[in-house]
C-alpha cells in the first residue's frame, strides 16, 4: 500500500486534486470529512460531543450545530483540546478501518490540509503539494467562496509559507494554469504512483 500525504494552503485546488486521483483509482481519505461523519446524528461522538458541551451545541434537528461549537472551542484552548480528545480517535479508528478493508495494491490519499504545520511527512511514502501563488488563491477565495480579501489573507497568513509547502514535497503539482494543464499534471503524477506502488 502506498500511503500518499496531499497538501496544498487554502485556494490552491487540492480538492480539486483529490478530485482527479479519487477518479483514476486512489482511496481518497479527507480526514475533516471524516471529523463530520463520526458526530452524525446517533453516533457515539456526537453523544460525547453533548455531553462535554451541552445541548446548545445542537441544532434544532439534532444535529451538531458547527459554528456554534466552532464560536465555544476557538475562543479556549482547554475546550479545543477537549473537542479533538473526542474526535481525533473517532477519525484515527476510522481510517484505520478504511486502511485495513484496502487491499495491498491501494494507492491510498490522504487529504491533509495541515500537513506542513503538524509535521506529518514522515507518516507517508509520499508528499504531493498543490501549489499556487498567494495572489492567485486570494482571488479564487473571493470568487469562490466570497470571502473578503482581509480575510483570506489572514487564513493564509495563518497556515505554512508556500516555501515551507514546497520544502516539504516529494512532489509539486502547480496548479496557477488551466484546468487542462492541471489534469495532465495529474496523469503524469498518477503514473509516477502507480510506478511506485508497482516498485513496492
Amino acid at each position: 500500500m502506498l500511503k500518499i500525504g496531499l497538501t496544498g494552503g487554502i485556494g490552491s485546488g487540492k480538492s480539486e486534486v483529490a478530485k482527479r486521483l479519487s477518479a483514476k483509482g486512489a482511496m481518497v481519505i479527507d480526514a475533516d470529512r471524516i471529523a463530520r461523519e463520526v458526530v452524525e446524528p446517533g453516533t457515539p461522538g456526537l453523544a460525547r460531543v453533548v455531553a462535554t458541551f451541552g445541548e446548545e451545541v445542537l441544532r434544532p434537528d439534532g444535529s451538531l450545530n458547527r459554528e456554534k461549537l466552532g464560536s465555544v472551542v476557538f475562543a479556549d484552548s482547554e475546550k479545543l483540546a477537549a473537542l479533538n480528545a473526542i474526535v481525533h480517535p473517532l477519525v484515527g479508528e476510522r481510517v484505520a478501518e478504511l486502511q485495513r478493508a484496502a487491499s495491498d495494491d491501494t494507492i491510498m490519499v490522504y487529504d491533509v490540509p495541515l500537513l506542513v504545520e503538524n509535521n506529518l511527512a514522515p507518516m507517508y511514502d509520499v508528499v504531493i503539494v498543490v501549489d499556487a501563488p498567494d495572489d492567485l488563491r486570494i482571488r479564487r477565495l473571493a470568487e469562490h467562496r466570497g470571502m473578503p480579501e482581509p480575510d483570506a489573507k489572514a487564513r493564509i497568513a495563518a497556515q505554512a509559507t508556500r516555501e515551507e509547502r514546497l520544502a516539504a514535497a516529494d512532489i509539486v503539482i502547480p496548479n496557477d494554469g488551466s484546468m487542462q494543464e492541471l489534469d495532465a499534471r495529474v496523469e503524469e503524477v498518477w503514473q509516477d504512483l502507480l510506478a511506485r506502488a508497482a516498485r513496492g
